[in-house]
């Protein structure tokens, strides 16, 4: 008797894990979820969206499965044609809440889910056969709410066929598009990679361009590249992915298709609607081409609101699946641009970013550095000489450091006056900062009390503290700077900035050891060793030739970037 109590036990556990991990291929046929009751007959509360409402042979479509004010456990999901039961295409999925299944003897017809989580949205990539005939589709689901609360057959909208194939080519035909870089400036926004290269000419040339429509707000898109899987642009509200307004061009299954994405970051962007006509495409000899318009307003997903400002990105890499892969590789316009009807002189002048980052670079790696330097280990070197009354070492502390505010002003207005956009990356957040706290160290220098008064050491560590800020915010704000300007592979420039911040860290560390030697050893020696040239004055000789090398290489690559 409990033998036969446990195998009952064991065996309702295994049905009930069964139908709980959506192992359900029994159900494919009917789409019941055999729960020995019956399903529901009102209308139900869930909805199934499809994206795009038409499809050719081979295209993808973005199928998902929306809870109404309930979530739900369970689903199946298949496709079928009009007035059919047989399952048709194949599906793809990206998150663990959903699988594949096998129904009808055909591989990956089917999805449903993995657990009895609550869920209240799951989506799934549906892919059209590439042959056989075909016809108007519907999806159908089971949303399982409950073990005895379901509902079977929810349909969603008649997805169109369109059996008018693309203009699409083979690798041996000739192309039916031709996309060139005429026009790129004038009368169109282009980005390349090698640099200025033509993508008729050359079948090496990553390409692409946008204008705008010159009586709407439509965008006409042409994009190019060598790729076997996919080549695709993005406009982004800042330099990092995420939250982008993505159009791909796909080739799968000898066809090249178009979509639009939303990238979320370092996952792989989700398909959404798009409202695209005008479309051409080809794949021949290795280079995917796609010409288009968009009547989909750019969005970046932080608001609703539109916009035609933007960065341009170009990615391209691998397809698996129906589905792209992480690039191969990725490049970017440095400068937002204002997409119009007429985009001539909307691009971005570099020249103002150019001035700007060649004066950071003078003001906090030359005249800042020398500065302080001059302040903190030149006072014993130059005693006794002097203009003015007042000492060599402070002259120059004050000349150099002027100098260097001077030119920090000059360069936050220069990118203050052309930028169109703040607190938009992390260098305009640490550019704010250095100018602001650059305002107040002179001002608090002036109503410095005198040298002999007893609060004066709240003064000297004031302003060491205020200015050594300043130099590191003004460093992480070159570091971040150089990065959106160097348009190199390697991004060689941040380390040369890295370089440059070792040398002034090695030779912070001499003056130091060289001041607390010096000290130990006696006035006595120590003037006898000074008598010709101070030490502390050879190692700033060295610090400044070695200082000049560093800038000027980041001048050249600046005015090259």
């Amino acid at each position: 008797m409990h033998v036969y109590m446990l195998l009952t036990i064991v065996w309702t556990l295994r049905a009930v894990g069964g139908f709980s991990s959506g192992k359900v291929q029994n159900s494919c046929n009917t789409m019941e979820p055999q729960h020995k009751t019956t399903g529901q007959t009102s209308q139900a509360p869930f909805s199934i969206s499809v994206h795009p409402t038409t499809f050719r042979k081979g295209d993808v479509i973005a199928v998902t499965l929306q809870a109404g004010p309930n979530p739900f456990k369970g689903f199946l999901l298949q496709a079928r044609r009009v007035g059919q039961t047989k399952p048709l295409g194949t599906f793809t999925v990206r998150k663990s809440d959903a699988q594949l299944l096998n129904c009808s003897g055909l591989n990956n017809s089917a999805v449903s889910h993995t657990s009895a989580s609550l869920k209240t949205s799951v989506t799934a990539l549906w892919t059209a056969p590439v042959t056989g005939n075909l016809g108007n589709i519907t999806f159908s689901a089971t949303f399982v709410q409950t073990e005895k609360v379901y509902w079977t057959q929810v349909k969603s909208s008649v997805v169109i066929y369109n059996a008018k194939p693309l203009q699409n080519t083979s690798t041996t035909a000739p192309s039916l598009i031709t996309i060139s870089s005429n026009g790129c400036g004038a009368s169109k926004v282009c980005l390349s990679q090698p640099d200025n290269c033509n993508p008729a000419t050359s079948s090496s040339c990553y390409f692409m361009s946008v204008v705008m429509s010159s009586n709407s707000s439509d965008l006409h898109m042409e994009i190019s590249g060598p790729s076997d899987g996919y080549v695709s642009i993005g406009f982004s509200y800042d330099l990092f992915m995420g939250n982008d307004d993505i159009y791909i061009c796909i080739y799968n299954q000898g066809q090249v298709q178009v979509q639009r994405a939303h990238s979320t970051g370092m996952k792989t962007p989700d398909i959404i609607a798009q409202n695209i006509s005008d479309i051409s495409v080809s794949y021949v000899n290795g280079v995917i081409s796609c010409s288009f318009t968009s009547h989909d307003p750019i969005s970046f997903y932080r608001s609703s609101t539109p916009t035609t400002s933007s960065y341009l990105f170009y990615a391209y890499g691998p397809v698996s699946g129906g589905l792209i892969q992480h690039h191969k590789d990725k490049f970017t316009r440095k400068g937002r641009v204002q997409l119009t009807p007429s985009v001539t002189g909307t691009v971005d002048d570099p020249r103002p970013a150019k001035a700007h980052g060649s004066l950071m670079l003078i003001a906090w790696m030359t005249t800042g550095s020398l500065g302080m330097i001059i302040a903190r280990y030149l006072k014993r070197a130059t005693k006794g000489r002097g203009y003015w009354n007042r000492d060599l070492w402070f002259l120059a502390h004050v000349g150099l450091l002027s100098l260097s505010y001077i030119l920090t002003i000059i360069a936050f207005i220069l990118i203050f006056a052309n930028a169109g956009d703040w607190f938009d990356n992390p260098h305009s957040v640490l550019g704010c900062l250095v100018m602001i706290l650059t305002f107040f160290q002179p001002i608090v220098a002036i109503f410095r009390c005198q040298p002999s008064h007893k609060w004066r050491y709240i003064f000297n560590w004031i302003h060491a503290l205020n200015g050594l800020t300043i130099k590191g915010l003004a460093v992480g704000a070159i570091f971040t700077g150089l990065q959106l300007v160097d348009t190199s592979p390697n991004q060689w420039l941040p380390k040369v900035m890295g370089g440059f911040v070792g040398w002034e860290a090695l030779f912070f560390l001499l003056f130091d050891f060289y001041a607390q030697w010096s000290k130990n050893i006696g006035p006595e020696v120590y003037e006898d060793i000074s008598s010709l040239v101070p030490l502390e004055v050879i190692l700033l000789i060295l610090f400044f030739l070695g200082n000049i090398t560093f800038l000027i290489t980041l001048l050249c690559g600046i005015g090259l970037s």
